[in-house]
């Protein structure tokens, strides 16, 4: 009797809470059509740039499901790559086939290297001599995915920690008690921020330097890049996390916000090709902040690059945060005028 006493009292509290039961059948069939899209999308196709070479290798290409991309010389076919319209460029020089690859992503490169040989090896050629853009022939998947995964990371920790951190303010009254003193909103928002933002920035750079160093992860453009972009990405995680933080009423409800922000982000981060996805649902990383961060990071880490390269995606993770900064300051309107 008594044990039928608490399950009765169990499922009542579950009836009360219908968010929780929602989030229980909603997330899980959210998160696997999201997997079923992108495992379940087109096989990737090389796009594969062709500079003077013989019909019959063309031929060839294109019976492999290659999109092939003509060009007169190999500097056009060079700045195609740079400016990520094919993933690699086969030329002739004195009989001698060269293949030229883009080479930050080894899946892409070894597709792609695969066509291409698969096309000559019935011609009477020399064996393919193979160079990279970025990265190289010892490059592995994690160098691939590193950069990316320490976005996530970054974003993952910052958000939920900031978010349960100002939960705790509002449900401990301290919230309460601050709007009822002469202090303004948004300073009180600053004030989070900036407290918050302290513990990120030494978090960010702990991180950086031990993935680099520490894990050998490939680093080929400027460390302070790096961090300053994982910098921006943690304060678009502190101000997203505060800002739902006052949508949930505990900790529980905080965390039911991972399989709806957080999980989306890792699937159109780049972790996985989206190449082969319909636009119809690919189009969703370009609202992510993860996206952003970590094209940046692959650019520099992997590629290389500079400023010029990664301004825009420093932009537009400075434009979330401070989006996520001024909703934050009229969410307190919730709570009491001042």
């Amino acid at each position: 009797m008594r044990i039928k006493g608490l399950i009765i009292r169990i499922l009542k509290q579950f009836y009360r809470d219908k968010r929780t039961v929602a989030m229980m059948i909603v997330a899980p069939i959210f998160v696997l059509t999201l997997l079923n899209l992108i495992f379940d999308s087109n096989a990737y196709t090389p796009k594969v740039g062709v500079v003077q070479v013989s019909e019959q290798i063309t031929t060839k290409l294109k019976e492999n499901d290659v999109k092939i991309y003509a060009y007169s010389t190999v500097s056009q076919a060079k700045k195609a790559i740079v400016d990520k319209k094919i993933d690699g460029y086969l030329s002739f020089e004195n009989k001698t086939p060269a293949i030229f690859l883009e080479g930050s992503d080894p899946t892409v490169t070894k597709a792609t290297i695969t066509m291409i040989q698969d096309s000559i090896k019935a011609e009477d050629t020399l064996k393919p001599t193979v160079q990279f853009l970025y990265g190289s022939e010892d490059m592995n998947q994690f160098d691939a995915i590193g950069p990316v995964l320490l976005g996530f990371f970054a974003f993952f920790f910052v958000f939920l920690v900031g978010g349960v951190a100002f939960l705790r303010e509002r449900t401990s009254g301290t919230l309460e008690r601050l709007l009822s003193s002469p202090i303004r909103r948004w300073e009180i928002v600053i004030g989070y921020v900036i407290g918050f933002g302290i513990f990120t920035m030494v978090q960010s750079i702990i991180i950086v330097f031990y993935s680099v160093y520490i894990l050998d992860l490939i680093q080929i453009g400027s460390i302070v890049y790096v961090i300053l972009i994982t910098l921006l990405l943690s304060l678009t995680a502190l101000t997203l996390g505060m800002l739902l933080s006052s949508y949930a009423k505990n900790e529980l409800q905080m965390f039911q916000f991972i399989p709806i922000i957080v999980v989306p982000q890792v699937f159109f981060s780049g972790l996985f090709n989206l190449d082969g996805i319909s636009s119809t649902i690919s189009w969703i990383s370009t609202i992510t902040p993860l996206y952003y961060a970590a094209d940046a990071l692959k650019n520099v880490m992997i590629r290389g690059l500079g400023i010029e390269e990664i301004f825009i995606p420093l932009v537009v993770l400075s434009i979330f945060s401070l989006v996520f900064l001024l909703c934050n300051v009229l969410s307190l309107k919730n709570y009491r005028k001042i």
